[in-house]
């Protein structure tokens, strides 16, 4: 029996490579750059699996130029790119890799957080330019994180969170559609707020949202200062 055909937009890691091609004959995208979408669309004509990324649009017009096609599998936590009731309907599998992401996603967020607070950004760009003329004792002071006040906007479930919040002392306070259970919110030190209280009381703001039509230009100057 024949091996499913599947085209990959873009090159795996070995351990996930070994998988797919041990059961599938795989057709890469090798190039540095992404496929263009017309690319895509002349490549799973004859595929029935396609692994993508968040880059390539799964939509009626790639499911009309694949006919075969039976499974779309995105490498990302999110799906964005794909039009799931248009795969649904044609019998095609849409699936995702959740979860992959918790840790780094908390460790980045961390580093954001740290990296504007400690205004490491200007520093940085001061030291390169060429015009940093000596230290001084107000020069670039930025802002403690120890115990402040941290707010989350979309409840965030850190892995490592509550050691976290023993280490710097802080507080966080969070606003979302639904509250989180509060098993979820003791180990963070986490209360649930409105959203005006939330952004009259955090000292950093962190935000935590898919974006969606009811999330876009969810921050705006007069959130701030109106």
């Amino acid at each position: 029996m024949p091996k499913p055909k599947v085209y990959c937009s873009h090159e795996l890691f070995e351990e996930a490579r070994k998988i797919l091609d041990a059961t599938c004959d795989v057709e890469y995208w090798t190039p540095a750059e992404r496929p263009a979408r017309e690319e895509v669309l002349r490549r799973v004509r004859d595929k029935e699996g396609l692994v993508c990324l968040l880059t390539e649009k799964v939509d009626e017009g790639l499911l009309r130029a694949a006919p075969k096609l039976r499974i779309a599998a995105n490498v990302a936590v999110g799906f964005d790119n794909i039009d799931v009731a248009a795969c649904t309907k044609r019998g095609v599998v849409a699936t995702n890799t959740p979860g992959v992401l918790d840790e780094t996603t908390a460790d980045f967020a961390w580093t954001l957080l740290m990296a504007v607070a400690r205004r490491l950004g200007e520093g940085e760009q001061l030291a390169r330019s060429g015009n940093w003329k000596g230290w001084n004792l107000d020069q670039l002071c930025g802002a403690d994180i120890w115990g402040r006040r941290w707010g989350l906007w979309g409840w965030a479930d850190w892995p490592g969170g509550g050691a976290a919040g023993v280490g710097l002392q802080h507080e966080v306070i969070y606003t979302d559609a639904v509250r989180a259970p509060q098993d979820a919110e003791k180990p963070v030190n986490a209360t649930f707020q409105d959203m005006n209280t939330l952004l009259a009381e955090a000292d950093f703001i962190s935000l935590h949202v898919p974006l969606l039509a009811e999330t876009r230009g969810l921050f705006d100057t007069p959130k701030f200062f109106g």
